[in-house]
């Protein structure tokens, strides 16, 4: 099945405003950490702007989420992009004034844009039908592959253009939220208020205890919680291993290229192979990363590490969000949506927390084995749920 005109403009303009999310989480991925050590009376703290960043996002992806069931998706990411232009120059201003905790208020806001751009693989679902909604959630996600591109050659491009270091990076982000703003005004996207036809909405409470929808979660949580570990972890880890700031923003454009260039076909992968089983691989993804990250610290570690973790978060991802989409029905699906990128954000908010003490206190290789008990839970998950309905299709 392919998609008609309309539902390929929607996918394209999409990936497009994912682009330029990913190009504003990126640049944030580089510098956040770094600018909260230059400016933390305690080190330990140096990954909170990068924590409270998701807080925002894990904060706001309900409100979000009804938001948009009000007054449209489009007016929903628009409103997101806005909080990213204040969060910005809240960011630029506390730099410039040396206030550490004004950057985390600053990143606060631009996490609510970041929650509210997670709504674009939704939309994007939600566009089309039946076995294409993995196709077009991956496309929409493909488009990270240009944040990956522009993010990291913009953090070196503006780290030095104001007086105080990131200062500059920090306000170029208004300019990707003006352009973004200016995608979104273009959507023309299916309306995601209730359809009185729809069978009645089940409370959460009953949705949430489905074990296709848990291990759906699971996946998308804990595949993102430990890349957000592992990803946040690595400037400092490579700071304290004497790797230049270049050197770590090459690997940080390797790791991105890593989570979103298998978009172009792991829809395709997903519509052949089922969700389960692109979950598993992502998982054993994940512990390739480990066995890399515990070998050496040279660049070339960190380089390959980081690259396989992103491809082990995109099969996690997408995996856990195609799922996703088969556990609610129309009536539900805001609801669920935003149940979902809650849990993800706030498992980001612990593994953003935990980054920065953990490099600091205990070192690179204790960051990578406390990654591996999570990974190992989505794996179990998703093997356990493979084989139950393996059983239940065998007794028809």
């Amino acid at each position: 099945m392919s998609f008609t005109v309309d539902q390929r403009r929607s996918v394209t303009l999409l990936a497009f405003c994912q682009a330029l999310l990913l190009t504003n989480s990126v640049i944030l991925m580089a510098v956040n950490a770094l600018t909260g050590f230059m400016l933390a009376d305690n080190k330990f703290l140096a990954t909170l702007p990068a924590m409270t960043y998701v807080i925002g996002g894990a904060m706001s992806a309900m409100p979000a989420a009804a938001y948009m069931r009000e007054r449209g998706r489009r007016r929903g990411f628009m409103l997101g992009s806005l909080l990213a232009m204040v969060g910005a120059v809240i960011c630029a201003l506390a730099v410039m004034a040396k206030s550490f905790w004004g950057v985390c208020l600053g990143t606060f806001f631009i996490g609510c844009y970041n929650a509210s751009g997670g709504f674009y693989r939704f939309a994007a679902a939600d566009a089309v039908a039946g076995a294409d909604k993995a196709r077009a959630i991956s496309l929409v996600l493909a488009g990270g592959i240009v944040g990956g591109l522009i993010g990291p050659e913009s953090s070196k491009l503006t780290k030095d253009w104001l007086p105080v270091t990131y200062a500059g990076t920090y306000l170029s982000l208004v300019g990707f939220a003006i352009a973004a703003l200016a995608l979104q005004s273009r959507l023309t996207l299916p309306a995601v208020s209730v359809d009185h036809n729809d069978a009645p909405a089940r409370p959460l409470r009953e949705i949430i205890r489905q074990p296709k929808l848990i291990v759906a979660v699971v996946a998308a949580a804990f595949g993102y919680g430990v890349m957000n570990l592992l990803m946040v972890a690595t400037p400092l880890a490579m700071s304290f291993c004497g790797h230049p700031f270049k050197e770590g923003v090459f690997v940080l454009e390797w790791h991105v290229f890593g989570m979103f260039a298998p978009s172009f076909f792991t829809g395709s992968l997903i519509k052949r192979f089922g969700a389960l089983p692109i979950i598993v691989f992502g998982c054993l993804l994940n512990f390739a990363t480990i066995a890399i990250d515990l070998s050496g610290t040279t660049v070339a570690h960190f380089w390959f590490g980081l690259f396989v973790l992103g491809v082990g978060w995109n099969f996690m991802y997408i995996g856990g969000t195609t799922l996703l989409t088969e556990t609610y029905r129309p009536s539900e699906r805001t609801r669920v949506q935003g149940f979902n990128d809650t849990v993800v954000f706030t498992t980001m908010a612990i593994s953003s927390s935990s980054a920065g003490v953990l490099v600091n206190a205990e070192g690179w290789e204790i960051v990578n084995y406390t990654a591996a008990p999570f990974i190992a839970i989505a794996l179990v998950a998703a093997v356990a749920l493979a084989l139950r309905s393996r059983r239940a299709a065998a007794a028809l």
